[in-house]
């Protein structure tokens, strides 16, 4: 088994947490990090046991040695750091969102696909126990079929125009960055919507501040979904089959946790895994690059176009504007 060499482009937040999952996964090597200050990249190299810091993003990109480049920088920068990085020959994930719309994303699958290198979009949620799982219950249809889905995503976010959630030069807004997960969701177990509607608050800054979803399909199924930076909620999401309704949660985009309550009892399942839960899509991308695959069939390109595509279609309807 190859040893995949890791390069991590942009050192926010989410960027610790991945790193710390990425040393729990076999043959995967925090070998360079990249920032725009070299020394916020010495620092995290330092704390993370790097092999390189770089100053510059062009510095890592242009390193030979690197493998895959994980890219955690702002959703508006995603499209010119996943291009570059692809040029340079080297494979890409690519957190969520993927871009700010889909002519970007469909400008970084067109790049993937002409260097022949490996694209895919980091939502971590995907790739959960807990999701296969539900996937698995729907598929073999072990509870009949959705008829509902509910599912959210709130935190108090306090206001400051400067940050990034609040932002609208940096893609900012409950939307792109904490919405994706309930929309993921719905498209995940019901696929497109037949109809959308979507209402949002906007802040001071023109980013929306909440964001309420109805998705309707055949037969009156529906999923009402809901993000907001204005109010903290437990984050749970309701899978409602015909003969027994799931739930995941509290933060049901990471839990190890679901909960299967039919007429009869409550069934439990803890899959209880130490790490935070970065550590099985990095599995997954290191598995496809040892197959030589240049798309994941697990969060396919295909997917994430439609996703994108909705997001899309729930700006326009909400009025959401970005710079």
């Amino acid at each position: 088994m190859k040893t995949y060499r890791w390069g991590i482009l942009g050192l926010g937040n989410i960027a610790h947490k991945f790193v710390q999952d990425l040393q729990t996964v076999e043959n995967a090597e925090l070998y360079a990090v990249g920032s725009r200050s070299q020394n916020k990249a010495d620092k995290f190299a330092k704390e993370y046991n790097a092999s390189k810091a770089y100053g510059s993003y062009e510095e890592l990109i242009q390193d030979p040695n690197i493998d895959v480049v994980y890219i955690a920088t702002p959703h508006v920068f995603h499209k010119v750091n996943t291009i570059s990085v692809l040029n340079s020959g080297k494979a890409v994930l690519c957190e969520k969102a993927f871009a700010m719309n889909q002519n970007e994303v469909e400008e970084m699958i067109r790049t993937a696909q002409d260097n022949q290198v490996f694209l895919m979009e980091a939502l971590w949620t995907n790739f959960m126990p807990t999701i296969k799982t539900l996937k698995d219950f729907q598929e073999k249809n072990t509870y009949g079929n959705i008829k509902h889905i509910q599912a959210e995503f709130c935190f108090k976010a306090p206001f400051d125009p400067k940050k990034r959630l609040f932002n609208p030069k940096l893609g900012g807004g409950a939307l792109l960055d904490i919405g994706i997960y309930p929309v993921y969701l719905a498209l995940k177990l019901l696929g497109k919507p037949n109809h959308i509607s979507a209402e949002s608050k906007l802040s001071t800054t023109g980013v929306d501040l909440e964001t309420k979803m109805s998705f309707e399909y055949e037969n009156g199924v529906k999923a009402d979904l809901f993000c907001s930076f204005d109010q903290t909620k437990e984050n749970f999401a309701f899978i409602e089959f015909e003969k027994a309704k799931v739930e995941l949660g509290p933060r049901f985009h990471e839990t190890d946790k679901l909960s299967i309550i039919t007429s009869n009892n409550t069934i439990e399942k803890d899959f209880n895994y130490q790490a935070k839960g970065y550590h099985f899509e990095i599995a997954h991308v290191q598995d496809c690059l040892d197959q030589g695959l240049t798309e994941s069939p697990l969060m396919p390109f295909e997917f994430s176009l439609e996703l994108i595509k909705t997001l899309d279609e729930i700006r326009a309807i909400a009025g959401l504007d970005y710079e």
